[in-house]
């Protein structure tokens, strides 16, 4: 018994022997591998996707419209014409889809000045262009909101002081950047009334500090890319004409 308790130790020892030590980094080694343009193609890849890329090149250069000038979010200090533009869309062709379903229709849009991510420049129009301008997967939505947080937007877009795109919407600052006039639809903003707002779903999520859109009444998921409510403006308008105008300004 004893000698069988004596193997037994030996036989643990020359296990624990036998265990790797932790391995440890002793160097770390790197070389520059060049990237040229060389790059020899793969010709059976190629085959495959050259059909894909003309088609998709072909849909992207598509002319859906064209643009007298060139539209910036900079031409503007509290609305700018390309602005004015994307919130006049979605409320356009949001609402084709809001009163069919719902037999109600959009009383305001509200979007959010970064989110226009180019210019459109003088000339045609493609879908390129809608890919470029909004290249985000942004889907619209209507949130059902009280007349209590309709000021509450007035309020966010005073403090901001910066040209967030509205439709339906007039906002007048004054010299001390107080609110002189805020209507919708040209009235007086009724507390208890409900108000139908579009916005996109990063916006309803509290984008850009948005934090106004909940609770709500309701919300009306549209399944609508803004950038495809582009899309389909543009097909449908041969020239583009945008304005600046005085849906939000401040008198001097």
């Amino acid at each position: 018994m004893k000698k069988n308790h004596i193997l037994f130790v030996i036989i643990l020892l020359i296990i624990s022997s036998c265990k790797q030590k932790p391995k440890t980094l002793s160097k770390i080694e790197g070389k520059q591998i060049p990237i040229a343009d060389s790059l020899e193609i793969n010709q059976d890849f190629e085959t495959i996707i050259k059909p894909y890329r003309a088609s998709l090149e072909e849909d992207m250069n598509a002319i859906l419209s064209y643009a007298p000038e060139t539209y910036t979010k900079r031409d503007g200090d509290f609305n700018t014409a390309i602005g004015n533009l994307m919130a006049d869309i979605v409320y356009t062709q949001g609402n084709l889809i809001f009163n069919k379903r719902t037999n109600k229709n959009i009383d305001a849009v509200l979007l959010n000045h970064g989110g226009i991510r180019s210019i459109i420049s003088k000339g045609n129009i493609t879908t390129e262009t809608a890919f470029e301008v909004m290249p985000f997967e942004n889907s619209i939505v209507v949130v059902a909101l009280k007349g209590k947080q309709i000021d509450s937007i007035m309020d966010y877009l005073r403090d901001e002081k910066r040209a967030h795109p509205v439709q339906g919407i007039k906002l007048t600052l004054d010299k001390d950047y107080k609110i002189s006039e805020a209507l919708i639809s040209g009235k007086p903003i009724v507390e208890n009334k409900t108000y139908y707002v579009a916005t996109n779903d990063y916006l309803y999520n509290g984008g850009d500090r948005m934090r106004f859109f909940k609770p709500n009444d309701s919300v009306y998921y549209l399944n609508y890319k803004i950038r495809n409510a582009m899309i389909d403006y543009f097909k449908k308008v041969d020239t583009i004409n945008p304005k600046i105008d005085n849906r939000f300004t401040q008198t001097k």
